[in-house]
């Protein structure tokens, strides 16, 4: 699937454009291809047009918020597979009924972030 030649396409759903803004610069650098979206309904909209590898997921999100959007991509067929990340300042246990494979605390530092995508590619390595 994915090698450290290959980008990683990660989706970044925040509404905090600072936070946005840092986060796709982090994965930019980390050789990632990535697109940013500040609302959950443009986050699904995108994903299903052009499935991720990975979505980072604010769980505190106008209109749609990161729980529902969590719910539909693991629903869907398009994007059932993509490792999903929820980036939250709440605690985790309140996180644990998401049902996500990571979860980035906020604030986070980009030495996370760098293990995050370690850890993705890790486990992608290893399914091949």
């Amino acid at each position: 699937m994915d090698s450290p030649h290959v980008p990683v396409h990660v989706l970044v759903i925040e509404d905090d454009r600072d936070v946005s803004a840092l986060l796709e610069r982090y994965l930019r650098g980390l050789d990632c291809r990535v697109t940013v979206t500040d609302s959950g309904e443009e986050g699904l909209d995108r994903a299903f047009a052009d499935p991720p590898d990975m979505a980072i997921i604010d769980v505190l999100l106008p209109g749609i918020d990161g729980r529902e959007v969590i719910r539909r991509l693991r629903a869907d067929e398009r994007t059932k597979g993509c490792h999903l990340v929820v980036s939250s300042v709440l605690d985790s246990d309140e996180l644990v009924e998401l049902a996500t494979d990571e979860l980035l605390a906020k604030p986070f530092r980009q030495a996370a972030v760098a293990r995050l995508l370690a850890s993705y590619r890790n486990a992608v390595s290893q399914e091949e």
